[in-house]
């Protein structure tokens, strides 16, 4: 089996160059990377050319549309027999292909996606949000299920792969920001192709590297659920509306201790209840005090910051019937 590693790329030089070093290492070699460069100012091709030598590795420039529309750019020039995108702050175990291959021999998948982790060269704060996005005290932890709370098994695109038939037969991806990986997968399903999780086929993903840049990131995230329910109606699950149910409770034991109400006793010990959950659940898996401490913020960041998201865009797309498509 041939891979093709396809690669978007913007304005990250910094990131592409560990993600490729990972590539190098790669136990199974059949693969090619392709790096398509989204328009992109600061561009990384003096980095991609470097890895000349050590990998059969492509760089392509175009204009700036998206990371959906950079990953089709790079299907239609891929040889691959299947095609794997990664996002570029993600760094490949040596094994990852070999294990992937492996799983394919024994189960084979028209599209796959795999779980992330955070890497011990992680920053506490890296640490951290991949904590919150990924423990099974957040929603963050259903992602990596193949059957959870959510329904059927979506791949995210920062670790995902589908097989030449799958691109032909659904045209890659019709959305190029947020939430093209959803719709792809919803897509992909509905055709009957059989997708799965390979939970071998982790991959360490950095995601943000300040929480700021994380709240950004989540609060989009919730905006576009609401544009997945507008287009599929049946895909929005009762844990969807969990980070705005755990928003309102905020705002709510807020206001009882605000106006000093009895009732915000109750709503102050449940509030540390879950606060000593997250922290002793991340100090024992990444005996840390100073993770397990950031892992709180990052778990109310990932809670409320997609909890805002949601409601504000159904309120003004539901509610209020605006249009406002394309403004992630």
């Amino acid at each position: 089996m041939f891979f093709s590693i396809i690669i978007p790329l913007y304005n990250r030089p910094q990131e592409i160059k560990e993600l490729l070093e990972s590539l190098t290492q790669q136990t199974y070699t059949s693969f090619e990377v392709l790096v398509v460069e989204d328009g992109s100012k600061h561009d990384a091709k003096a980095i991609i050319e470097s890895f000349k030598n050590q990998l059969d590795i492509h760089y392509f420039y175009k204009e700036n549309a998206g990371q959906g529309f950079a990953r089709n750019y790079g299907f239609e020039r891929s040889k691959g027999d299947y095609f794997i995108f990664f996002d570029s702050d993600c760094i490949i175990p040596h094994n990852y292909l070999e294990l992937l291959r492996d799983h394919f021999y024994q189960e084979y998948l028209d599209a796959y996606g795999g779980p992330d982790e955070a890497h011990s060269s992680f920053t506490a704060v890296q640490k951290a949000i991949s904590y919150g996005m990924t423990s099974f005290l957040t929603t963050g932890g259903i992602r990596s299920k193949q059957k959870n709370a959510g329904g059927k098994f979506h791949p995210r695109s920062f670790n995902m792969g589908i097989s030449r038939e799958v691109w032909e037969k659904t045209g890659g991806f019709k959305l190029t920001r947020m939430g093209e990986d959803m719709d792809l997968s919803i897509r992909i399903h509905q055709m009957g192709f059989k997708i799965g999780l390979v939970p071998e086929a982790k991959v360490y993903h950095k995601r943000r590297t300040s929480f700021k840049q994380f709240w950004k990131q989540i609060h989009s995230f919730g905006r576009t659920r609401v544009d997945l329910f507008l287009r599929y109606p049946d895909t929005l699950k009762a844990v969807h509306l969990l980070p705005v149910a755990f928003t309102a409770f905020l705002i709510l034991v807020f206001m009882l201790n605000l106006f000093s109400i009895g009732l915000a006793i109750l709503g102050n010990l449940l509030l540390l209840a879950y606060i000593m959950l997250i922290f002793f659940d991340s100090l024992f898996k990444n005996k840390s005090l100073n993770v397990a401490f950031l892992s709180i913020i990052a778990s109310f960041i990932q809670l409320t910051a997609y909890g805002f998201g949601f409601v504000q865009d159904y309120c003004k797309r539901v509610i209020l019937k605006q249009d406002i498509n394309n403004q992630y």
